[in-house]
Parts: C-alpha cells; sequence; structure tokens
C-alpha cells in the first residue's frame, strides 16, 4: 500500500512533473517538491496561486473545523510574501451533511476571509454519494502584489539567518489531542495544553507580520506542513541549493508538545507541524522580524544560518526529509480504534 500523506519527490519527479500542460511565458514559478506556490506575471502584476484539499473535522466543532480548513488553504500563498487576496472553493459534501452544518462551516469560512480582506470569487457546492469527512473539497487561494514583494520559496541564501515559529508538532500535538482525548494517554491539565497547541496551527498572520516587518529582508519563508520542521528544513535547502547548519536549542519547543507525540509513539521533528513557519531573512533584519512576531504573541526563535553546500545538520548531524509523515499512521490507528469503541456490538 502506498504512503499515506504529500506525494514524495521521487513520486513528484517521475509522474508529475514531466507532464505540465503548455509552456507559457507567463508562469514565473512552477511547481517544485516543498514549494508552497505558484507564480504567474499577469499584466506586470504578480499573482501567486495555491491548491489544498478542504478538510473539515466535525470533532473540532463545525464553526471551528471551517476557520481551521480556511487558513490552511490561505497559508500557502501568504508565504509568497503578498497578501492572499482571492479564493475559489468546491465542497464534494457527504450525502449526510445537513444544511445547518454547512451553514455553520461557511460562515466561519465568510468570517475569516472579511477579516483576511479575502474575496470568494467562485466555487462549486454538491452532495454526492461516496463523499465522507474529512476530505469534503479542495480550493485554490490567490494573492495579488508587486513582483519586487514577492518572497521566492527557493530564496534562502548563504548568510541567512534562519528563524522558525511555533516548533515542531504544534499541529498534530493540538489536532490529534481534541479528536482523541480518551485514547491518548496525558493526565490534565497536560492534555488541555496540548488541546491549546491547534489555535497555533495556522500562520497566515504570522507570515503578513514576518513580510511587512522584514523590509525586503526576508528572502524564503515555507510552512512546515507534512514531514514536520525536519521535512522542511530540507526542502528549503534543496529549492535554494544551499546548507543550513541548525541546533535545536534555538527552535521554540511548545508546551505538551514532546508529551504528546512520547505517548503516540512519534518524532515531533518529522510530524506535521502547520502553523509553523521556517524564514530565511537577512541577518540586519532579524530583530525587527522577532520583535513583530514577539508582538503578537507568536514564539519564535533563531535556529541557525544559511551556509554554502547542500543538505542540514542538526546539532553536528545531518538529516535527511523524513519522507513519510508519522501523524498519518497515528491518525489513522486512533480513528480505528475510536470505531471500533463506538461499536455498540464490539466488532
Amino acid at each position: 500500500m502506498p504512503n499515506l500523506g504529500k506525494a514524495d519527490q521521487t513520486f513528484l519527479a517521475d509522474r508529475v512533473l514531466p507532464n505540465l500542460g503548455a509552456d507559457r511565458d507567463d508562469v514565473a514559478i512552477g511547481p517544485a517538491h516543498g514549494v508552497d506556490f505558484g507564480l504567474l506575471d499577469i499584466g506586470g502584476r504578480a499573482v501567486a496561486i495555491a491548491t489544498d484539499p478542504v478538510s473539515i473535522l466535525p470533532a473540532l466543532g463545525f464553526e471551528r473545523a471551517g476557520r481551521f480548513a480556511v487558513d490552511f488553504v490561505l497559508a500557502d500563498v501568504a508565504v509568497s510574501g503578498l497578501a492572499p487576496s482571492h479564493l475559489a472553493i468546491a465542497f464534494t459534501l457527504p450525502p449526510d451533511m445537513d444544511d445547518e452544518s454547512f451553514s455553520r462551516v461557511w460562515g466561519a469560512i465568510d468570517d475569516e476571509a472579511r477579516e483576511l480582506g479575502v474575496s470568494i470569487v467562485t466555487g462549486h457546492t454538491a452532495r454526492y454519494s461516496g463523499c465522507s469527512f474529512p476530505w469534503v473539497g479542495g480550493a485554490t487561494a490567490l494573492a495579488v502584489g508587486d513582483h519586487g514583494e514577492v518572497v521566492r520559496p527557493d530564496g534562502a541564501r548563504v548568510g541567512d539567518d534562519i528563524l522558525v515559529t511555533n516548533g515542531p508538532a504544534v499541529e498534530t500535538t493540538g489536532l490529534l489531542s481534541t479528536l482523541f482525548p480518551d485514547a491518548i494517554e496525558l493526565d490534565e491539565p497536560l492534555l488541555s495544553t496540548a488541546q491549546a497547541r491547534l489555535d497555533e496551527a495556522a500562520c497566515v498572520r504570522d507570515a503578513m507580520t514576518v513580510s511587512a516587518a522584514g523590509n525586503g529582508g526576508v528572502h524564503a519563508m515555507h510552512d512546515a506542513t507534512e514531514c514536520g520542521l525536519y521535512g522542511a528544513f530540507a526542502e528549503v535547502a534543496g529549492s535554494a541549493g544551499v546548507r543550513l547548519e541548525l541546533s535545536i536549542e534555538g527552535i521554540p519547543i511548545r508546551p505538551g508538545v514532546y508529551e504528546t507525540c512520547d505517548a503516540l509513539g512519534i518524532d515531533p521533528w518529522t510530524a506535521g507541524t502547520g502553523g509553523t513557519l521556517v524564514i530565511a531573512v537577512d541577518p540586519d533584519h532579524t530583530a525587527a522580524v522577532r520583535d513583530a512576531l514577539d508582538a503578537e504573541g507568536t514564539a519564535v526563535g533563531v535556529a541557525g544560518t544559511v551556509e554554502r553546500g547542500s543538505g542540514v545538520v542538526v546539532d553536528g548531524e545531518e538529516i535527511t526529509h523524513p519522507g513519510v509523515d508519522p501523524a498519518w499512521a497515528a491518525y489513522e490507528e486512533l480513528a480505528a480504534a475510536s470505531d471500533r469503541g463506538s461499536d455498540p456490538d464490539g466488532g
């Protein structure tokens, strides 16, 4: 059985990247492994574009699930340095999702989009047999601005500082402890502490803060989602053709993360951590970016520097892209156990 989660670099290189349709002069950045967005040149304007699945988890509550879903989609264009501006969204809803539940999801998406200045311009909404939670559609986000404002995903430069917000496994910790509180061996108040991490699994506002504070000194920004921080480090280094020299001591570790990952038997450094940013910034601008994030209440640290060469070194040890995110298997195991527990026949 193929691995769950995002396709790896080999799959992308062998099966996707050789077949990208027509070559067009207006494509400034096309698809590549670990690159969050594409970039178009439309009449001299930069248009960042990204597409993601829409995931709705009813156990979060439909309002919270709606906000979580739209923030996940918008994050991939927010790291372009341009503010998200437009959204197209398609829903393939399960037949048992009633109108009131959908209205609660849609109302939350509308509220978040309005607050962020994003206009929803088109989409598709339908119920189909065979569809089920959590995967209920897909969405495409746009951000429009000047080319000089774009933070390229492959832009890390030798001499840059590497900043990390929030740290490892905040999404995995917050999500799994919230969805399966009875299945993870965490005592109160540690369980509540772990569940609070879910509120940190969004980075749209942080990305916009970084761009504004960086004043042109931010050279790359990446949302560390699947395969966690070790995956994100490898993607930042690989896309730019540089080497990252890092130390765990400089990376924030949020409360409850290590304990939750230990209870789940997974490595926090390779587990999904949506909401965490990896930022390459000119050292002359590091203090301004850190101060701006601190003012917003976002944990941030200087993890290391960008050097000549290739690969990633953490505390003197070479690391590679993990390839597979252990959070997927943990989710599947917990969900299966939950389903067995809810079966009145115990089957």
